[in-house]
């Protein structure tokens, strides 16, 4: 990343992550969980991206996530 305090893109889709969340247990979701778990997201694609370089790989495939 850059390393600057600019405001990070959200890699979720609010709508879904709502309606899936109501579905499943019938409760809110607060303004402040898509950027925590788009955080979670990047978190796990870095570590893909460099499962995939330790596998001198340029393609992040499904095996790179681990178990899930």
């Amino acid at each position: 990343m850059n390393g600057s305090d600019e405001k990070k893109e959200v890699l979720v889709v609010v709508s879904k992550l709502k309606n899936y969340i109501r579905s499943a247990a019938g409760m809110n979701t607060a303004s402040n969980v898509a950027p925590a778990l788009s955080e979670l997201v990047r978190r796990m694609c870095d570590q893909a991206i460099e499962n995939a370089r330790n596998d001198r790989r340029k393609t992040v495939m499904d095996r790179d996530f681990g178990e899930v």
